[in-house]
């Protein structure tokens, strides 16, 4: 880039065509148009929430060949906005290794609790599917180089659903950070949001039997068996230890993600890790109320992440701090500090949700090129390590001493354990 002015770099390179966006609908007539000889034909494992009608279906609605999930309800209410908004049936099971054994899909998208992703993407590529798998990639550290191995060996196309990735404001961000227009950085901050679980659940219910239509047994799986209770299931469930990693994982899996990638780091990871959290009182939930964590990278490059109760959208995100000032980016924007950093960056409107097509649209560019995806699987084991090794320094209390490069906590047997957790059976977690 020597030959190139700072300008010229900045009005070409990183806006020239770089973010040509769709609407949603846009998005959705330009696949209605795709031969359906030429689609890429997905089934979805896990359609409440996340997966569900307002988010993941929405997105890859022209796609849908087949519905699988653990509720009853869940599914039929998938089905009936399948048929609504795209006119047509999809197979329907509650078993995933249905949709695996189908010759008639060409990939699956995972959006299912944690404890679940690493089973089902080796799974997935073992049986020749691409996978769209949701973040936080892992639930814990060694699940993430058996997912690779599966995904190399397969030879299979595999996104995270970071779609920050994919994000007009998250790819400007980085790449100003990496052209050098606040000099050298030295800090990076980053700020997460409090559990919503109260929110969400109010007060805590006594155990029960599950719902008529739900299998609970299968829907732990890998985790420990634990008696049904509606406050840990669906969307609670990321406040589990068991089957989750709280906001430390759920948007630190985005924002320390965008860190890592405007660090220059999605092929390795801090070398330190050290922090404090607190916790509900009463314990109604397992994962922490805040945090304050310090990672220390070999250059020098300190990383604060901060979970923060009662925080704001546009105060979610990730701060680059430099030598010249600041850029901090959020879903929605950046703001300079001086603000005359941006004063020649031609700043791109930012629609939303335009992330997640453009995501989605990345994946299945990508299934028919066979590249590799904006967030493949190996950024998005990297990022999750980071999220990982924050959640294990505020559990044990300690300092933790990582080596990137082989993928281990240094000196310390006990806080090594960590890294990985026994599978309940007959769920394990084999090799490719």
């Amino acid at each position: 880039m020597s030959h190139l002015s700072r300008r010229h770099f900045l009005k070409k390179s990183v806006f020239g065509g770089l973010f040509m966006g769709l609407s949603a609908k846009s998005y959705r007539s330009t696949f209605a148009a795709v031969p359906p000889s030429e689609r890429v034909r997905i089934g979805m494992i896990g359609v409440g929430n996340q997966g569900g009608p307002r988010n993941n279906m929405k997105y890859f609605l022209n796609n849908i060949e087949a519905l699988c999930d653990l509720d009853q309800n869940y599914l039929s209410e998938a089905d009936e906005f399948l048929k609504k908004n795209a006119n047509k049936s999809a197979m329907m099971t509650d078993d995933y290794r249905r949709l695996l054994d189908s010759k008639d899909l060409d990939a699956v998208v995972v959006t299912v609790p944690d404890q679940w992703h690493a089973k089902m993407t080796v799974e997935a590529c073992r049986a020749g599917k691409d996978v769209y798998c949701e973040k936080p990639l892992t639930l814990v550290v060694d699940e993430g180089p058996v997912m690779i191995d599966a995904a190399r060996k397969h030879n299979r196309v595999v996104q995270t659903g970071t779609m920050q990735r994919s994000g007009k404001e998250f790819k400007l961000a980085v790449d100003l950070v990496q052209s050098g227009l606040l000099g050298k950085i030295h800090t990076v901050n980053v700020t997460l949001p409090g559990p919503n679980w109260i929110a969400r659940a109010g007060k805590p219910v006594p155990n029960s039997a599950p719902p008529q239509g739900f299998d609970f047994d299968r829907w732990l799986g890998p985790a420990p068996e634990r008696p049904y209770n509606k406050n840990r299931v669906h969307y609670l469930f990321r406040f589990f230890w068991d089957y989750s990693g709280g906001q430390q994982t759920n948007f630190g899996a985005h924002h320390l993600d965008i860190a890592q990638w405007g660090l220059g780091m999605d092929e390795s990871g801090p070398v330190s890790a050290e922090g404090s959290a607190t916790f509900n009182p009463d314990g109604w939930y397992e994962t922490p109320d805040s945090t304050n964590i310090k990672y220390t990278y070999d250059n020098g490059v300190v990383l604060n992440c901060r979970q923060v109760p009662g925080t704001k959208s546009k105060k979610q995100g990730t701060e680059f701090v430099g030598e010249k000032g600041s850029l901090f980016v959020y879903r929605g924007g950046i703001i300079a500090n001086p603000p005359e950093l941006l004063k020649s960056v031609d700043v791109p409107k930012i629609v939303n949700r335009d992330a997640n097509i453009a995501h989605v649209n990345n994946f299945l560019d990508c299934i028919k090129t066979r590249k590799k995806p904006a967030a493949d699987i190996s950024i998005g084991h990297r990022s999750a390590t980071v999220c990982h090794l924050g959640n294990i320094a505020v559990r044990t209390g300690k300092k933790i001493q990582w080596d990137p490069k082989q993928e281990t906590i240094v000196g310390d047997t006990e806080a090594a354990k960590w890294l990985s957790k026994e599978y309940r059976k007959p769920y394990e977690l084999t090799s490719t």
